[in-house]
């Protein structure tokens, strides 16, 4: 099943030129699930993979620059006729943003159902489990952690042969855990295989929740709204500097970090030598970059660049 994650919006609190407030895009399968929904998301989607019809929209905390873009992009479902439900989750206060916003947003012909997380929640899926954990931001703030289930070890078609169990129906079986003819599925089947693992910290000081939710994550997508030289004023707005994000990365043992909400007071290259000075896998993706996550036994996350 392919899984990727397209950066819609990277900019910190004020867009540029080149990059637009934050916003994240994982696709499962058929699934899509937005993260934060910034001012202009759904322009931004119009531009790289046209307005998506998204599942599920997760916000990590309240922020102008991470909410401003909903009542936008739901009056233009409802210009598109969407008749399906959209499920919105949040931290603490998410009904409270929706009576404020209720002015702009107005009547919709499909239903919006709200929802308020707590760290430790977990939102069961198909195949996964999508967990919450408190982030260090100074407001009431989530990160998200997609993980994957186990899959079936490889299956053995020889052995299985061997064992006397023709190919058809009875193999599917066996891969789903059941014994046929007295074979059991421990004799044909190879050790479970992992699955994969995407966390998204949202805005945050580096902190032991994220690092123990990341742990050999395939995926971190981690902030860096400021370098070392100016990690006073990282500490008293409870953001990260890249060496922080850095750090935290390879504490957890990642296998890819992305740095977002990028500034523009800094030059990209300054952040990611900053960075791989403490981790390696780093990368800084642009607006429309998107990172492929393949299944572990086939490859390494591959930073795909829009322009590719």
């Amino acid at each position: 099943m392919d899984l990727d994650v397209l950066f819609l919006g990277t900019a910190a609190s004020a867009p540029t030129a080149r990059r637009g407030l934050p916003a994240a895009l994982i696709r499962r399968g058929g699934e899509k699930l937005l993260f934060d929904c910034g001012e202009g998301t759904q322009r931004q989607m119009v531009r790289s993979v046209g307005l998506v019809d998204v599942d599920d929209l997760f916000i990590t905390h309240f922020h102008a620059d991470h909410v401003l873009g909903i009542p936008g992009l739901l009056k233009t479902y409802g210009l598109q006729a969407r008749e399906r439900r959209l499920r919105i989750y949040g931290p603490t206060g998410l009904e409270r943003l929706f009576k404020a916003l209720a002015p702009l947003i107005g009547r919709l012909p499909f239903e919006l159902q709200l929802t308020e997380l707590d760290a430790g929640d977990e939102l069961p899926g198909e195949g996964y489990r999508l967990t919450c954990f408190n982030v260090d931001h100074g407001v009431p703030a989530l990160g998200y952690a997609l993980v994957e289930d186990e899959r079936p070890g490889r299956f053995d078609e020889a052995r299985a042969r061997e064992l006397g169990v023709e190919p058809g129906p009875a193999y599917g079986r066996l891969q789903a855990g059941e014994t046929v003819d007295g074979v059991t599925p421990d004799q044909v089947l190879g050790p479970a295989r992992a699955g994969r693992t995407v966390v998204l910290a949202g805005d945050s000081a580096p902190c032991d929740m994220t690092a123990a939710e990341a742990h050999g994550a395939d995926l971190l997508v981690h902030e860096a709204t400021f370098m070392t030289a100016d990690a006073s004023r990282a500490r008293d707005t409870h953001h990260s500097t890249a060496q922080g994000a850095a750090r935290l990365a390879a504490e957890a043992d990642v296998k890819l970090l992305a740095l977002t909400h990028i500034s523009s007071r800094y030059f990209v290259r300054e952040l990611v030598a900053e960075a791989k000075a403490e981790f390696g896998p780093v990368i800084v993706p642009r607006d429309f970059d998107r990172v492929e996550l393949p299944f572990p036994e086939s490859g390494e996350p591959a930073h795909v660049r829009a322009d590719e």
